[in-house]
């Protein structure tokens, strides 16, 4: 072999060495069910993203068009991710994590995977209780977690709140996810902040006391089976009723024998409890500069408006409007509270679920 391509060997045995010692052989190789990302470059952003492509992929094209950052995408749960960038450390090639609910946005900070950002204008665009005060991570779309109900089983003047709902009269009638769920998990934090722990343990024995099956599934399984008759009254997110009425025929059939129901909408009552997706800028972040960049343009109105017709959540951007499905929904009042605040009670409503056997 000439000393060229001795050399080249050489350096490939290298660089080859120096992915093992660090971990990075998902990028030279492709790791089933996360894809792959690109060389860095200056003008890259690489993106760790818990949404599927397909909803996530409009906003980045967008992005690219309107700055010419390529955007490397990585897709997976959120729980892979999470452990994936605490895995990689200080040599993790994320710039950015897009995820869903502000309880992953706080165990990533809580982690440490996620930096500090300051943005005067994710600041002025995103409404305070939607961002952590630090700046770890920003609300980019707002979902609310909901009742479902079947018009011929319930009467909706019967429905009132998610206190109510725990109570004896819904003995056996209501489908709902696991406590392994994060958007449970949310839920009753929210619960323990308003009404306190005692309250909050309370309900969540009368909910397992009132479930009409254990709990399986994701949402759409939960408005399915009340489609199905096997309960009256389900607890999901709003935008997966909005894709299942966009969704397969099988979907459309299911969400068109169902009804939505706001909690808590009654005079002095708190409003409907709502979560967000949003992102954060890994620690390590290669591109800092352009990932802060992809975060503001996520919040401009131009891309919240993509953001709303196809992911169907309502835009956190106030003056966008929600798309015509969700619209159809009608208005509603929104709980204010602070969602950095759930950080305070993530593990009481772990320890509470388990307590009471909610599985």
């Amino acid at each position: 072999m000439n000393k060229p391509k001795l050399r080249f060997a050489s350096g490939i045995v290298s660089v080859l060495a120096l992915a093992l010692a660090f971990g990075l052989t998902n990028w030279l190789v492709p790791e089933q069910g996360l894809g792959t990302a690109t060389a860095q470059s200056p003008g890259s952003v690489n993106v760790y993203s818990a949404r599927q492509e397909a909803l996530i992929r409009p906003l980045l094209d967008a992005f690219t068009e309107a700055t010419g950052i390529s955007v490397n995408l990585i897709t997976a749960s959120a729980d892979a991710l999470l452990e994936r960038m605490k895995a990689e450390g200080r040599n993790s090639p994320a710039d950015v994590l897009l995820t869903t609910d502000a309880g992953r946005l706080i165990r990533a900070t809580e982690a440490d995977v996620l930096r500090p950002v300051t943005s005067d204008l994710l600041a002025a665009a995103i409404p305070e209780q939607y961002r952590d005060p630090d700046g770890y991570w920003f609300g980019l779309g707002v979902r609310a977690r909901v009742f479902f109900y079947a018009p011929d089983r319930v009467d909706p003047t019967d429905l009132s709140t998610y206190e109510n709902l725990a109570a004896a009269e819904w003995q056996g009638r209501v489908c709902i996810r696991s406590s392994t769920n994060v958007y449970n998990q949310s839920l009753l934090a929210s619960l323990i902040a308003h009404d306190g722990a005692v309250g909050a343990e309370n309900w969540a024995a009368g909910m397992v006391a009132n479930m009409a099956r254990d709990p399986q599934g994701g949402d759409r399984d939960q408005i399915k089976a009340v489609a199905a008759g096997q309960c009256d009254v389900a607890v999901a997110n709003t935008y997966y009723y909005a894709g299942m009425k966009d969704g397969t025929a099988e979907e459309q059939q299911a969400a068109a024998q169902v009804a939505l129901f706001w909690p808590n909408q009654g005079a002095g009552e708190r409003g409907t409890h709502v979560n967000i997706s949003g992102a954060g800028v890994g620690q390590f972040a290669p591109n800092p500069e352009n990932a802060v960049r992809l975060l503001e343009f996520l919040v401009s109105p131009d891309a919240q408006k993509i953001y709303a017709e196809v992911v169907y959540e309502f835009p956190v951007r106030s003056g966008v409007p929600a798309s015509d499905a969700v619209a159809s929904f009608g208005t509603f009042q929104a709980d204010t509270l602070d969602l950095h605040r759930l950080a305070e009670f993530q593990s009481d409503a772990l320890m509470m679920f388990d307590r009471v056997g909610w599985r």
